[in-house]
């Protein structure tokens, strides 16, 4: 709901040059909180882990308004990044527990609908409400519905069976419970691809005025729609194919998505560039997910899952400092042609590696 209006509002703040920090920052903490919440998931629970990062959504979409200098905007956006940093670690690792391995893909392809049903529609609602009433409107109406999100989750069973109650020793990491070893695939295709989705944040601002676009939440929207589509047509896809497969597939739509963005002059470009970005999503994002629980073994899924995201959160957040930079050093479109061209070139790798491993097999 923010995401498109926040580098115009942080412009008006006076913090232009640290546009590039809006993603950066939120991806930061999220990725360093990701092995302390793949260990808690696994001995206090899936549900505390997911109601901690709805409580801190929730918190922050409150404090936007309150906090009107350049530096207090971006410590919000790092605290706000241990919503991220929590959240999707133990949803993961809960909808693995409740269903069975051979219908994994189906299920976080089904956990992705409703994923992109709220990513297509709250990006243009939060346009609207910025621009129709104003931004502190999008920002209290952002924490209504992480609120909601809360309720819910009080009212979810647990599903690890051996819980601990908290304690703060949780918190004292060895080097064996920051990285799964065996997410290591997932991992490595993960950080090459999500380097594309910190540049489409931060850039598509800027693209879509480029191109006469004035609502910047609808390539969002587009590309989450033709996400949602994928999922409800290929949801078990990976389930009858494998995982590797459709990787290699959702990989190369990738590189031609990114590689219109980096071309692009005309809308037409632009929203073909927006549905092949969410033809390649749909595939990659629940199929990724399957492939991390298949690797993984019961006992440290939380970490395992906490492992994926922090390539995630990595991939990102260098994707978003990168093309900030190129956009804040490079006269006109350069920026622009130059960070999607990077983009386009770690999705190619990430192709070949997949393509690689599913030769091997």
């Amino acid at each position: 709901m923010m995401i498109p209006e926040l580098p115009d509002y942080l412009t008006k703040l006076g913090g232009r040059e640290y546009v590039g920090l809006i993603i950066a920052l939120f991806t930061l903490t999220a990725g360093l909180s990701r092995p302390f919440s793949g260990k808690i998931t696994d001995t206090v629970g899936r549900v505390p882990v997911m109601a901690f990062g709805s409580i801190v959504c929730f918190v922050c979409g409150f404090l936007y308004p309150y906090l009107l200098t350049v530096w207090g905007f971006l410590m919000l956006r790092l605290v706000h990044g241990f919503s991220t940093g929590t959240k999707p670690t133990a949803t993961a690792a809960y909808v693995a527990d409740v269903v069975p391995a051979n219908r994994r893909g189906e299920a976080m392809g089904t956990l992705g609908l409703f994923t992109a049903l709220g990513m297509s529609l709250g990006p243009a609602i939060g346009s609207w409400l910025a621009h129709d009433y104003s931004m502190n409107v999008m920002f209290w109406t952002s924490s209504v519905f992480a609120l909601l999100s809360i309720g819910i989750l009080l009212r979810l069973p647990e599903t690890l069976v051996n819980t601990q109650p908290f304690r703060f020793s949780l918190l004292r990491l060895k080097k064996n419970e920051i990285f799964d070893r065996q997410a290591l695939p997932p991992f490595m295709v993960l950080l090459l691809q999500s380097f594309s989705y910190g540049a489409v944040l931060t850039l598509i601002s800027s693209l879509s005025t480029s191109v006469g676009i004035t609502n910047k939440g609808l390539f969002f929207t587009v590309y989450t729609l033709a996400s949602l589509a994928v999922r409800l047509v290929f949801s078990r896809s990976s389930d009858r194919y494998g995982r590797v497969p459709v990787l290699t597939v959702s990989a190369a739509l990738l590189v031609v998505s990114m590689a219109l963005l980096m071309v692009t002059h005309s809308p037409l470009i632009y929203w073909t560039a927006a549905l092949l970005y969410g033809f390649s999503s749909g595939m990659n994002a629940p199929t990724i997910q399957a492939w991390t629980a298949d690797l993984a073994d019961e006992a440290t899924r939380g970490r395992a899952m906490a492992t994926m995201y922090i390539a995630l959160e990595a991939g990102i957040g260098l994707g978003a400092l990168g093309s900030g930079w190129l956009l804040n050093h490079l006269v006109g479109q350069a920026g622009l042609t130059a960070s999607f061209g990077v983009s386009a070139l770690l999705a190619f790798v990430a192709t070949g590696y997949v393509g690689w491993l599913w030769y091997r097999s």
